[in-house]
């Protein structure tokens, strides 16, 4: 069976979303202002290049992933 590229682009987008109305809710902020710090450290990119482990997993995972990559990053930046 072929995969649909567009299937999976979707499904990507799902994931993407869903972390960052997660990440949004977690630090009580406006999903707007999630999706900027998303883009800022590149965490979308993160999760699409990832998806293939990240989807095998619960959908709670990939926030996890994006609250430990922005974490990273920040404490990166404060060095």
């Amino acid at each position: 069976m072929i995969s649909n590229p567009l299937n999976a682009h979707r499904d990507e987008n799902l994931m993407i979303v869903a972390a960052v109305e997660q990440y949004a809710q977690r630090h009580r902020i406006p999903a707007a202002e999630s999706f900027a710090v998303f883009r800022q450290y590149g965490v979308n990119t993160l999760i699409r290049k990832h998806y293939n482990a990240l989807h095998t997993q619960p959908l709670d995972e990939s926030f996890h992933f994006a609250e430990d990559v922005i974490q990273r990053m920040q404490a990166a930046e404060a060095t």
